[in-house]
């Protein structure tokens, strides 16, 4: 690819752009005989249908002429003032991501009073204005909804928002960190330490912890396995790590599945879960909001599994 950066292709992209502009010029004047009037008849072409309809040799209207001839002054003009001959950058220096940028400059000028009245606010008390709580909302529905959901439940592999517990943590702290730095929720493969086998009773294991079906066999045989290979990050009790992303395998909430199949396969081939950085893409007002609003959901608590089974029974 680094053939197509050199110097080289710009100077051939505008040889090609001047030598088209001159071609249609050329070829505009050498047939100037077709701009003058002709008297008398009219040379015929020799090409006749149906009998009687003769195709005529009639000159090119001049208006047409002209208007081609403006047409490539006007095209030399724009390579002046704008990129499109190469390299050259045009003599108003303009580029598509400098007028994106005035345009960002222009819309927070504009929306920056809105803003304003929650700069003093904490989260909770951003989440608990009805206006912030709109705001947020809306920033939600249009930045994370596509993952997440508009109704922010989420769905295999994308967290649900509302009820199940959060891996990092609902703090706002951490919900201003997670929206502006993003995340990227790893579990390494283990199947080059481990066998199938093995990985389907570890499985077996971590499906009893959250109280889910189990055969008591093969659970005994995990529960070593899983203290060898497993309890470094997600803990002794199973109950994970906030610092490190490691989840609670305990509360019954899962966010591949709870079969066995898939946990083994999480086990042995690992998974690699990145939510993108909001910091390129929101201002750090609007990642306020949508951390507020997103607090809001559950006040910041981690459902356990016991609410959640609460819920659910109802």
């Amino acid at each position: 690819m680094s053939d197509f950066v050199n110097g080289f292709w710009g100077y051939y992209v505008a040889f090609v752009v001047l030598a088209g502009i001159a071609w249609c010029l050329w070829l505009i004047f050498s047939q100037r005989e077709w701009l003058k009037p002709r008297p008398g008849k009219v040379e015929e072409t020799g090409h006749v249908w149906d009998g009687d309809l003769r195709e005529l040799n009639n000159p090119v209207p001049r208006w047409w002429t002209a208007m081609y001839i403006l047409m490539c002054l006007f095209g030399l003009g724009y390579l002046v003032l704008y990129p499109g001959l190469g390299a050259f950058q045009g003599s108003l220096a303009y580029t598509s991501a400098q007028e994106v940028k005035q345009d960002q400059a222009a819309l927070d000028a504009t929306v920056k009073p809105i803003y304003a009245r929650f700069a003093n606010m904490d989260i909770p008390q951003i989440a608990a204005d009805s206006e912030a709580h709109l705001i947020g909302e809306r920033l939600f529905l249009n930045n994370c909804a596509q993952c997440h959901g508009s109704d922010a439940k989420g769905s295999t592999s994308f967290p649900n928002l509302v009820e199940g517990d959060s891996i990092y943590g609902r703090q706002p702290e951490v919900l201003l960190a997670t929206i502006t730095q993003g995340r990227n929720g790893v579990i390494p493969a283990l199947g080059a330490a481990i066998d199938a086998r093995t990985a389907g009773d570890i499985a077996q294991y971590v499906r009893s912890l959250s109280g889910l079906a189990h055969d008591q066999i093969r659970t005994l045989r995990g529960k070593p396995e899983y203290m060898n290979t497993c309890a470094a990050c997600h803990g002794a009790e199973g109950k994970g790590n906030k610092a490190l992303g490691a989840p609670n395998l305990t509360d019954d909430i899962w966010l591949y599945g709870s079969s066995e199949a898939i946990i083994v396969h999480s086990i042995l081939n690992g998974r690699n879960n990145r939510m993108p950085a909001q910091d390129q893409t929101l201002s750090s007002e609007q990642i306020r909001l949508v951390a507020a609003w997103v607090w809001g959901l559950s006040k910041g608590v981690d459902v356990t599994s016991a609410t959640v089974t609460s819920a659910r029974a109802k």
